[in-house]
């Protein structure tokens, strides 16, 4: 009852339920189940549990991947059993690990080693190799509240993590302290006290935090559904709604300084379509307006599925041109859909029958910063959002602005894109940098430094956005010190499995 009640608890602390406070209590289930497998002497009871716990609540969150993968494998639900069952082999081992310490190093208490933990399996999931998937961490839960997780500036997301972590930890010391009515107020206070905490320091950030009008920038949503827009019947059309929408936006007063279409808009490489090329570059030319648009990306040698291709974005400047500027590739391929982890990708390039389970694509390097009258940019695309170091990078080497593009439309009508489009609140809050996100099917929006978006657009639905983006010319501290409370996490975690060890094998 516990482990389901955890996995429903912590599916509810996330998008697309906006409930800010349950953060709090989400996985006070997880922590009466460790407390119960410590008081057992059961570290094996512990890995069991939080298997099932990691199993059921990734089940529940991520129950879009069989919507998403169907577009691409009948197969779809192979791909989401072996997610979470992964995902539930980490949490069984971290639930392990955390029994294992209280009772070989009793004196290091349950609201020291719980969030510690929990925080280092974030931070695993999301370096795992290809296979990394850092979709919703625990503090990217309280995306919903921004005026609580201001602080983020600071520690970052991981940072928020760690902190709710403790605060459910000590919600059920606090509720189970047998010291009498006054050590449970105390306990209760101190979790208040840190609350109030981070809602002072939220309302003096917002309010001193000094911003700036970047400019007005439009997007366009085409909304082409997944299948018909790689339709070659269809793909004409594809670049007529794009222009047609571009000319919306661009007849818009005061006119837009840059037009944003979402990730692989353009449904073929350009090289391939000169007539798109010379429809594309009298656009811009006749209305003065540069366009930054997701493209498939592959040299003019490309001749097969063998060779390099690219899930990639360009910079088309007001004169028709983007070979002077550099392609942004995206780095972080979503897992199966775009790279199959761990397999080269030859292989399934190779296979004729095993190509439609990976796009096959080629993962990028560089972090092209792209100059434009309203200031320096830097991109990300799609769940890139998920990842804290691409922007963070971006910011470093002087970025202004942030422009995330994305496709969406394979997730349908699922709770996915609401989930999706809540990582650039911590993203936007952590580097104070502006946020413009064009999406195909939605949501198409604008984020500002301290995580409010605004303009935001509905899902499904064919349309265009124009709005001023704000940003701040203000460097945080998590910029400057990177993810310290990832390295702390991830050392302090090593050094607990070091003295495990030391313990084993002691004579």
């Amino acid at each position: 009852m516990l482990v389901v009640l955890g996995a429903i608890a912590l599916t509810l602390s996330y998008p697309p339920f906006l409930i800010p406070p349950l953060s709090f209590f989400a996985i006070i289930p997880a922590v009466l189940l460790l407390q119960q497998a410590v008081a057992e002497s059961n570290p094996r009871a512990a890995f069991r549990w939080g298997w099932w716990y990691g199993l059921i609540s990734n089940a529940f969150v991520l129950y879009w991947m069989i919507v998403a993968l169907w577009h691409f494998t009948p197969l779809s639900a192979l791909g989401y059993l072996a997610t979470i069952a992964v995902l539930g082999l980490l949490t069984g081992s971290m639930f392990w690990f955390v029994t294992r310490i209280r009772l070989g190093v009793p004196r290091v208490p349950l609201w020291v080693v719980l969030p510690v933990a929990w925080t280092a399996l974030e931070w695993l999931i999301g370096h795992f190799g290809d296979g990394r998937f850092p979709w919703l961490g625990l503090g990217t839960s309280l995306a919903d509240a921004p005026v609580l997780v201001q602080w983020a500036d600071i520690a970052g997301a991981r940072g928020v993590t760690l902190w709710l972590a403790w605060c459910n930890v000590a919600i059920v010391d606090a509720a189970t302290d047998v010291r009498g009515a006054r050590y449970v107020v105390r306990g209760y206070a101190i979790v208040l006290g840190t609350v109030l905490l981070a809602l002072g320091y939220g309302a003096w950030r917002i309010k001193t935090l000094p911003l700036r009008d970047v400019g007005v920038i439009g997007m366009v949503q085409p909304n082409e559904g997944f299948s018909e827009k790689w339709d070659p019947a269809h793909a004409d059309s594809v670049v007529g709604t794009l222009l047609d929408g571009s000319k919306h936006v661009a007849d818009e007063f005061p006119r837009p300084k840059l037009i944003i279409w979402p990730e692989a808009a353009i449904p073929d490489f350009l090289w391939r379509r000169p007539e798109w090329v010379a429809r594309i570059t009298s656009f811009v030319r006749g209305n003065h307006v540069p366009i930054f648009t997701g493209v498939m990306w592959a040299d003019s040698t490309w001749r097969s599925r063998l060779d390099p291709f690219y899930n990639a974005a360009i910079f088309i400047d007001t004169t028709g041109n983007w070979r002077p500027y550099p392609v942004y590739a995206k780095h972080y391929l979503v897992p199966v859909t775009e790279r199959v982890p761990f397999v080269p990708v030859g292989v399934f390039r190779a296979i004729p029958g095993l190509r439609n389970w990976s796009g096959g694509f080629t993962p990028g390097r560089g972090l092209p910063l792209y100059t434009s009258e309203l200031g320096r940019f830097g991109v990300i695309v799609c769940y890139e959002s998920a990842f804290e170091d691409l922007p963070r990078k971006y910011r470093a080497a002087g970025a202004n602005f942030l422009v995330n593009i994305t496709n969406d439309a394979w997730f349908g009508r699922t709770s996915a894109p609401k989930q999706h489009a809540s990582h650039l609140i911590l993203r936007a809050i952590e580097t104070r940098m502006g946020v413009a996100r064009g999406a195909n099917s939605g949501i198409s929006e604008f984020v500002d430094p301290m995580g409010r978006p605004y303009l935001a657009t509905k899902l499904g639905e064919k349309t265009y956005v124009t709005g001023v983006l704000r940003t701040t010319d203000v460097i945080p501290l998590y910029v400057r010190l990177g993810d310290w409370v990832g390295t702390l996490v991830v050392v302090l975690t090593l050094g607990g499995g070091g003295l495990l060890l030391k313990r084993r094998f002691r004579p």
